[in-house]
């Protein structure tokens, strides 16, 4: 990834993904607050904030995942990404009934800002904690992002073999020909860190 995510910023896309979060929850117009001078970066295009690139927004309840929608690649910036990709994990990730109001407080939000996706001809390449994956196959396709192998405690084997579960394909699909198997990188950050 060719730019960094300040402390400043990283703080500001929590404020604005949680600020999304309520402002549906309170059926409001969003409230989203900048300092002046980080403001005055991303209208300048300075900051990281503006940039185009995919991103993830994950909810946790008590540690269990109760959300995560994402992009893997944006022609927003990224602000814009995170807010959108926000409201999609409170509210409509398939996989959970739409957040409510009693359980957003007792939710965090991590932030994964993506890598452009680069082609991995061998699959031996993928690096546990450091890759996402991103799988396609026979018209499928499953994305695992960076964090989740070290999370579940997988080694390699378990990480390549579980995207094809995430793809709905075949054990070993990465393998077989018109597989198109690509990695990433990713800056993860969440609220309480």
């Amino acid at each position: 990834m060719d730019f960094t995510i300040n402390n400043e910023e990283r703080e500001a896309l929590l404020a604005d993904a949680r600020e999304t979060i309520a402002s549906v929850l309170e059926k409001r117009s969003p409230r989203y607050q900048r300092s002046p001078v980080p403001e005055g970066t991303v209208n300048a295009g300075a900051s990281a904030l503006s940039k185009q690139c995919g991103a993830f927004v994950t909810l946790h309840k008590k540690g269990d995942l109760r959300g995560c929608i994402g992009r893997m690649a944006s022609g927003e910036p990224l602000e814009k990404t995170v807010r959108l990709m926000a409201r999609e994990a409170a509210f409509g990730d398939p996989r959970f009934p739409p957040l409510g109001k009693d359980e957003f407080s007792g939710c965090t939000i991590e932030i994964s800002v993506l890598s452009p996706m680069e082609l991995c001809s061998d699959p031996r390449q993928v690096k546990v904690g450091v890759h996402g994956i991103h799988l396609s196959y026979g018209g499928r396709s499953g994305v695992l992002l960076p964090q989740v192998p070290v999370e579940q405690g997988w080694n390699q084997d378990e990480y390549l073999d579980y995207i094809c579960v995430k793809a709905g394909v075949p054990p070993k699909s990465y393998e077989a020909p018109g597989a198109r198997l690509s990695v990433f990188t990713a800056i993860v950050f969440g609220e309480g860190e």
